[in-house]
């Protein structure tokens, strides 16, 4: 019995001991399972390691430039940035608690809850609603959006782990809609949707920069560890040639005008003749950059060149320069004048009634006859009369940075109908912008050389350096004789003929009336296009004024634009301190019977 109790202890010995064997196997497969990991991590990868627990750390956000302004011609301010910021939250660094230093360098302890009443009272929003954006497991998360830099500093002084204030802008129009359709105007996500603000998105915006720092477990910047800041590069500023005062004082007249006649809607351009600088483009509606959306969508654009129109009897101007440079005729050139005139089946008359005439060219012109004009312009080919057309910019864009330019339309001659072929010189057949054709009287007016209108004076850095924008070549559309001849008809026109009403007091001013019928929405005509345009002093133009009265209701004999161009063009002539005029006018024949001998 004793044996057999020996040899039972001994069997239970020897199961102890290969249990304690197998334990110990398996405690020695554990540690060299753990070292070979822990070789791995410190000796094969450390640099791996260590990157992970960095990118774990790091926060990078982005800085906003600030975007830049947009300035009139004489400095006036028509958009500018302030600076704002929006306020975010990493939601997994938010705590249920935690420490801060108090303003008397003493730790305290602060609650979500305590947090959350903070923060909400800083931005005087509800409580709960401030709760709701700092909850969840968002890693980036709005809290409050284009924050004043004063709420910025109270929130960042609460020292809430989590909270960023990222820099950003808040875009303002002080000068409210003057320019507002050339300045143009952003969305509510500050995305570019207008005018100049669209065309020059790129210069204006500048290019964001970003600041990069680690976080601690509870969410704090760590002060020892590296901080890198690219800085933000502010945008550009933008000058443009538009002189604020004279563009009021155009949107005032025109819109004043458009309501007296109940017109559709109405424009004024004055560019300067010698530089093609645009100092006004004005337009009866114009919107608001500042609250865009108060204003029709079809009218936020510059319509000066996006609505395209027939511009009627403006347009004979072309014609008699392009007969005087083809050699065709001159200003005392003698034609006898029907009351009608029919040529290829074709019959034109006039918009007064008068038997057969024997008239100069001047007065042809002067007192606007589409018969006459006929009868010159016959005499230049199909192909010459679109080629004069295209030398004075019509059928093209101007070029001018604004979104939604049109070209007009100008047919190839080859598609011209019978009728067409000759309403083309006296203006109808052919649609075209105010731009267009106010750029077309600023070739004559310049002695014959046409510029590309110009609407930005310069490009001005952040630190102040400025970049003029090059003057474009001129074009010599027409000889300076040409330009003379043509600028006497225009005076004499004004003097004499059916322009009167554009008479100024000091200076000397030539110009055209013109009248068209305004296509309907559903084909045919459901109205006029009146339009005035004229230069002056006329011993040596220094500006044009184009204004367009799209439907005007009334006696369309008895409506003229030459009223408001007398306006605006004494409001730009002072402002720019143009002397009165001296010399005296051309006053030439309109009869042929009453020419000098």
């Amino acid at each position: 019995m004793a044996l057999i109790n020996a040899k039972s202890r001994r069997t239970r010995r020897s199961g102890t001991t290969r249990r304690l064997r197998a334990g110990l196997a398996v405690m020695l497969m554990l540690l060299l399972i753990l070292s070979g990991r822990l070789f791995q991590v410190q000796g094969l990868d450390p640099d791996g390691m260590a990157q992970a627990a960095i990118d774990n750390r790091v926060r990078t956000f982005p800085v906003a430039p600030l975007r830049g302004d947009i300035i009139g011609a004489d400095g006036d301010v028509l958009a500018t940035s302030v600076q704002r910021y929006d306020i975010t939250v990493d939601q997994q660094n938010i705590l249920d608690e935690f420490t801060r230093i108090t303003p008397g360098d003493e730790l305290e302890t602060v609650t979500k809850e305590q947090a959350v009443q903070e923060l909400a009272g800083v931005l005087g929003h509800d409580p709960e609603e401030v709760n709701r954006a700092i909850t969840g497991e968002d890693r980036f998360h709005y809290v409050a959006k284009s924050v004043s830099p004063a709420v910025r500093d109270k929130i960042m002084d609460l020292g809430i782990p989590g909270i960023v204030a990222q820099a950003t802008s808040h875009r303002t129009y002080p000068s409210g809609a003057v320019a507002g359709s050339i300045v143009g105007y952003l969305g509510s996500d500050n995305a570019a949707l207008a005018g100049i603000e669209l065309t020059k998105d790129d210069v204006l915006s500048g290019k964001p920069g970003k600041i990069t720092y680690q976080i601690g477990a509870d969410g704090i910047p760590i002060p020892t560890a590296p901080r890198q800041e690219k800085p933000a590069v502010d945008g550009k500023t933008i000058q443009l040639t538009i002189n604020q005062d004279i563009q009021w004082f155009a949107q005032q007249q025109i819109a004043s005008q458009v309501e007296r006649l109940n017109a559709e809607w109405g424009n004024i351009v004055v560019l300067e003749a010698e530089t093609g600088r645009i100092a006004a483009m004005a337009q009866s509606k114009s919107p608001d950059p500042n609250n865009p959306g108060a204003t029709p969508a079809d009218r936020r654009q510059a319509m000066s060149v996006t609505e395209a129109f027939e511009p009627g009897s403006t347009e004979k101007m072309i014609t008699m320069a392009a007969a005087i440079e083809e050699g065709i005729a001159k200003p005392l050139s003698e034609f006898t004048v029907p009351p009608t005139y029919t040529v290829n089946g074709q019959t034109f008359s006039d918009a007064f009634e008068h038997g057969t005439q024997e008239r100069t060219m001047a007065g042809i012109f002067g007192d606007s006859m589409n018969t006459g004009t006929v009868m010159i312009g016959e005499q230049l080919t199909k192909q010459q009369r679109y080629d004069w057309l295209r030398k004075f910019g019509i059928g093209e864009q101007t070029g001018v940075p604004l979104p939604g330019e049109t070209g007009g339309i100008l047919a190839q001659p080859e598609n011209w109908d019978g009728r067409q072929e000759f309403t083309v010189l006296f203006g109808q057949g052919v649609a075209q912008t105010a731009l267009q054709t106010a750029v077309a009287y600023q070739a004559i007016a310049n002695d014959g050389v046409k510029l590309k209108p110009r609407l930005i004076e310069a490009y001005i850095d952040p630190d102040g350096t400025r970049h003029e924008v090059p003057a474009p070549k001129g074009t010599q559309v027409v000889s300076h004789e040409t330009a003379q001849m043509v600028q006497d008809m225009l005076e004499t026109t004004v003097t004499d003929a059916g322009a009167q009403l554009a008479q100024m007091d000091s200076y000397r001013v030539g110009g055209k009336t013109g009248t068209a019928e305004a296509p309907g929405k559903h084909g045919g005509y459901d109205g006029y296009t009146a339009s005035f345009v004229g230069m002056a002093p006329m011993e040596d133009p220094k500006y044009v004024v184009g204004v367009t009265l799209q439907r005007p209701q009334g006696d369309i004999y008895g409506i003229t634009a030459g009223p408001t161009f007398t306006a605006v063009m004494g409001q730009t002539l002072h402002t720019f301190d143009v002397p009165p005029s001296t010399g005296k006018p051309p006053h030439l024949p309109l009869f042929a019977d009453k020419k000098p001998e």
